[in-house]
């Protein structure tokens, strides 16, 4: 069992798995106005992050769930990754989750029951932080490894933060370094070293909660977490649906350690060029370089936070008191051609 690579048993990893923006954009159906609940105050009509229905009393529901095949070998890591990556979703909407269910998927002519309840273990590891227990779930035998969470969390609507209620000049904070995806993939290649085999999971490994203290403060115009889609992505969704533009400082954009060693490699997920070519014509910057960084999907990234200037440094206090990085890395301009511009 010690010899089993779980990401040998994939063809995607974590969150590049995900199907790429513009194709997405095809599968999801345009909404009946005459089928929507009026207490379903975040569906389809967004791109954020969750599912919210307002329960009547000022607190709503969170609804969200988030899955995918393996991103590294250990099978317990992988479940605590799958995990925190589907909790953070509530996080990022300023909840509290309150139950987890799971989802699993197994090759169970290939791989042993046991590794299956590893990856299980890791879960409910994640989930015992976060606080909350996996109370059931449903498995199904696939040709490959799959896992993560549905996850129900709770919040005060007066803290809701959404991803399409930015203001201009709002600040922009991640509080994640980028890279997971380049790592991820010079790990399935076999050329990451040794010593930069935790970097990725343990950057993957923490959860977002601070996105709960960060809901208390008004100045928070929004907020959003930064996964599959890659920084770019989940920023130009941020500007789309605050009918914003934004400004980044490529040089201000923290990455993980040894980053541009494994882009001189060619280890460069499949999903990067995927979300160039849906969302790059929204784009404007300078290089190849920033193309590839700021497009590399994550995998239980930071969170992007949209700050009004007034509250930067309460937030930044917030951020370091939670051991969270602390990177102003740009800000909202009024709508221009672009949606994001890198310089």
């Amino acid at each position: 069992m010690s010899e089993i690579k779980l990401t040998q048993y994939s063809h995607g990893a974590g969150c590049g798995c995900k199907i790429s923006p513009a194709i997405l954009s095809e599968l999801i159906p345009q909404l009946d106005d005459s089928l929507v609940n009026r207490n379903l105050l975040v569906g389809n009509d967004s791109s954020d992050d969750a599912a919210v229905y307002d329960l009547g009393d000022g607190t709503a529901i969170i609804s969200t769930t988030d899955f995918f095949m393996p991103i590294v070998d250990d099978p317990f890591l992988y479940g605590s990754i799958a995990a925190t990556n589907a909790i953070s979703d509530v996080y990022a909407m300023g909840g509290t989750p309150l139950v987890a269910i799971a989802i699993l998927g197994w090759p169970i002519h290939k791989l042993p029951a046991k590794i299956a309840n590893q990856v299980m273990e890791g879960g409910k590891k994640a989930c015992a932080a976060a606080g909350i227990q996996i109370a059931g779930g449903h498995s199904i035998d696939s040709p490959e490894p799959i896992f993560g969470l549905a996850v129900t969390g709770r919040v005060e609507l007066e803290r809701l933060k959404r991803n399409n209620t930015a203001t201009e000049n709002c600040q922009l904070y991640l509080t994640k370094p980028l890279g997971v995806g380049i790592l991820s993939t010079a790990q399935k290649k076999g050329i990451l070293k040794k010593e930069d085999a935790h970097l990725a999971s343990d950057s993957m490994n923490q959860l977002n909660n601070v996105g709960r203290e960060l809901s208390i403060l008004e100045g928070v115009k929004a907020m959003t977490d930064v996964t599959g889609f890659g920084l770019l992505g989940h920023l130009r969704e941020l500007c789309n649906g605050s009918q914003l533009s934004s400004i980044i400082n490529f040089n201000q954009v923290p990455f993980l350690k040894n980053i541009r060693h494994y882009l001189q490699l060619e280890a460069i997920p499949g999903g990067t060029n995927r979300n160039w070519e849906s969302y790059g014509h929204q784009i404007e910057l300078e290089n190849k370089e920033q193309r590839i960084l700021l497009c590399d999907p994550q995998t239980s990234g930071g969170l992007l936070i949209a700050v009004e200037p007034d509250f930067s440094q309460k937030v930044e206090y917030i951020l370091k008191e939670n051991n969270c990085l602390v990177a102003k890395i740009g800000q909202m301009i009024p709508k221009e051609d672009f949606a994001v511009k890198v310089k």
